[in-house]
């Protein structure tokens, strides 16, 4: 019955309104060209059902409940419709294939066919292979086309579901006919590709000028950067007067939070929007990184970043103390660390006012609304890289998408770590996202410090031994139960237990001595004796340490339901890998590890013990599932170059760096080959 009343409405819309088409003629010289391949953007198709009686024509529709609507609407105005889309980059079959073949058979048998160029969920208006393909293996050309009319509604979908509406100007712009050649290598498909969106962005814009419309109502800001985010609504409004007013309560909480150890009591006016160090010259970007994890995947980022572009400084924030530390030893000349500030919109305000940074980088899953908000109202370009979301909080933020479109749809920019991600932040509002990959595995090796392995090797021998690394309550007694089935076949076992949260072993301790295990603890200066069972490595910033001494890690959050941890660090320092079930913090990893055959999977003590051992025990198996790791690794590299070069061309460049890419190039200009090689790689860097 929906069906019936919008196709009422498109004839309607027709019959009331002056149409009008471009070029003049367009309509004959198109059945010179018939049967051919209509494309036009998604959202935009409302008037493009009317056609001819004698024209036969075909459509894709999805398969999917709103397409239902759309599909029923296009019988009644006598389209034949044909059922399937393109997969948009998602694994599940959404009927492509079948799609494919039933779309070339309406060609051959003389039928136009009418697709969208654009492919769910985004992005909008950027043109997908699906038109290309459809077109080389037909051999019938592309026919670009836009419709617009004077007066539309539209809706806030993905992309921008415009209803045109009666007594309008109503405009049809039609492309010149694209052919794509059967044989065209990789790249003519590319070009022709581009060619194809450009023309129909083309097309579109002059449909709206010709109607005299607003294109950009009807654009989503995927499509075009310059459209303003959403307003603010009541409830971040809220929160922004709330959080002024409890500004003052905060020199209080901070002080609360520096006699248990987790504020730096020295730097507290930093969290408060009151920096302790001299803002550097010329552009600066911000990196923000929430504490050590986090900041340890965008070093190399930063570092890179540094070396392509000479005339930049960096500014790292940090939450925790720890990362303070780390951030001291590791960052170059040109970058300073500083705390984040708490978000209010007070220290925020403070915070943005000095450092007057040029772009936000922000890590993984960094949502702070003040911090955000003030940083895209001052115009500073705001991005998330390495981003990534768990599925309880993807649920939790769907349920709240207004609230996650003003946030989200703030960044002008969000690197997920792989196409699924990519897909949850645009939904959730992210105007251009794109999968580049998980920047943790281009990271190196941890550091270890070498006075402290020799002395560790010196109290441990020639004992054998292995690393449970950040464990979870509840997984300690397993790995207790593990070493005891092990001990019958090794006597001198050693196991080495790191917990997630150091604090806890003290109590660890306690109760596995209560268990007749004899332990002993880093953290109170101990080393491990030769009658040590346990060593709990309860210290912060030294895994690389301990994942050093063994070539066997038990990598915990794995056997509780915790979604486990990274296995990167262990890979890197030449370790082979058990893991238990829980692992979907980590999946895309795991899940290359597990194709490699470079990660072992356990689901209790007995099979722990069982794996364990004999990565301990053969040497063999232990090295080739090393190898396996590495090459994985390998193979999924690539996030830190796609970021650096996402990122670097939202940087201004500095007066002498402007200076350098507008001099002369060409015949008159100094042949690269005798410039340092400073200069060559920043004028590459600004290519």
């Amino acid at each position: 019955m929906a069906g019936r009343q919008l196709a009422r409405l498109v004839r309607l819309v027709y019959r009331t309104s002056d149409v009008i088409a471009e070029p003049a003629g367009i309509i004959d010289r198109l059945r010179s060209d018939h049967p051919c391949i209509v494309g036009l953007w998604h959202g935009q198709f409302m008037m493009a059902s009317m056609h001819r009686p004698e024209v036969p024509v075909a459509a894709m529709v999805a398969r999917h409940g709103d397409a239902e609507f759309i599909g029923s609407t296009m019988a009644n105005l006598g389209v034949e419709l044909v059922r399937g889309a393109g997969a948009g980059g998602r694994k599940k079959d959404r009927g492509g294939a079948s799609a494919l073949r039933a779309a070339l058979q309406c060609l051959a048998d003389g039928k136009s066919f009418v697709m969208t160029a654009d492919v769910p969920p985004g992005p909008a208006r950027h043109c997908g292979d699906g038109i290309i393909t459809l077109a080389r293996m037909s051999g019938r050309p592309i026919v670009p086309l836009a419709v617009a009319s004077s007066r539309f509604k539209t809706f806030d979908t993905w992309s921008r579901l415009t209803i045109n509406l009666p007594f309008s100007k109503l405009a049809y712009v039609y492309g010149e006919p694209i052919f794509v050649p059967r044989a065209a290598s990789a790249a003519e498909l590319e070009a022709i590709r581009l060619h194809v969106e450009g023309e129909l962005q083309r097309v579109t814009r002059r449909a709206y000028d010709l109607a005299g419309a607003d294109l950009a109502r009807a654009t989503p800001r995927s499509a075009d950067p310059t459209i303003p985010p959403p307003k603010l609504g009541a409830t971040l409004r809220s929160y922004r007067g709330l959080t002024r007013a409890l500004a003052p309560l905060a020199p209080a909480g901070l002080a609360r939070r520096a006699r248990r150890g987790k504020e730096d009591p020295a730097r507290q006016s930093e969290r408060l929007g009151r920096p302790n160090a001299a803002r550097p010259p010329g552009p600066l970007a911000w990196v923000h990184a929430a504490s050590v994890g986090e900041l340890n995947a965008v070093l190399p980022l930063i570092a890179r970043m540094e070396t392509a572009r000479p005339d930049i400084h960096v500014l790292v924030t940090t939450g925790t103390v720890t990362s303070a530390n780390i951030a001291a030893g590791r960052l170059g000349s040109r970058a300073l660390h500083q705390y984040a500030p708490i978000d209010t919109p007070q220290a925020v305000r403070g915070f943005l006012d000095y450092w007057k940074p040029d772009l936000a980088v922000f890590t993984e899953s960094e949502v702070w609304p003040n911090l955000i908000m003030a940083t895209s109202e001052r115009g500073i370009a705001l991005t998330l890289v390495n981003a990534r979301m768990s599925w309880r909080s993807f649920k939790r933020w769907r349920w709240q998408r207004g609230i996650a479109k003003q946030l989200f749809g703030r960044f002008d920019l969000v690197l997920a770590q792989n196409a699924a991600l990519a897909r949850q932040f645009a939904f959730l509002g992210a105007p251009r996202t794109t999968a580049a990959g998980n920047l943790k595995i281009d990271a190196p090796a941890p550091p270890v410090d070498a006075a402290s392995l020799a002395q560790m090797r010196a109290c441990i021998g020639s004992r054998p031994v292995w690393v449970a690394a950040s464990t979870h309550e509840g997984e300690e007694r397993i790995i207790a139960d593990a070493h005891r089935i092990m001990r019958a076949r090794l006597p001198d076992l050693l196991t080495i237990i790191a917990p997630r949260h150091p604090e806890r072993g003290p109590v660890l301790a306690a109760e596995f001595e209560g268990a007749e295990f004899r332990v002993a603890l880093r953290s109170y200066g101990q080393d491990p004796a030769p009658d040590t069972d346990l060593y709990l490595a309860d210290t912060i910033g030294e895994l690389g340490l301990f994942y050093s001494l063994s070539q066997t890690v038990m990598l915990g959050g794995s056997l509780v339901a915790r979604g486990g941890q990274n296995p990167i660090e262990a890979i890197r320092l030449g370790c082979a890998v058990i893991s238990g079930p829980s692992r979907h913090n980590f999946a895309d990893i795991y899940g290359g590890l597990e194709g490699a055959g470079a990660v072992v999977g356990v689901t209790g003590a007995d099979d722990l013990a069982e794996a364990a051992m004999r990565l301990i025990t053969d040497a063999a198996a232990r090295a080739a599932a090393c190898r396996a790791g590495e090459a994985a690794l390998v193979g999924m590299s690539g996030a830190l170059e796609q970021t650096v070069a996402a990122l670097l061309p939202l940087l201004p460049m500095a007066p002498a760096a402007a200076a350098l890419s507008a001099s002369p190039t060409g015949a008159d200009a100094e042949p690269e080959a005798r410039e340092d090689a400073p200069v060559q790689g920043l004028r590459r860097a600004v290519s």
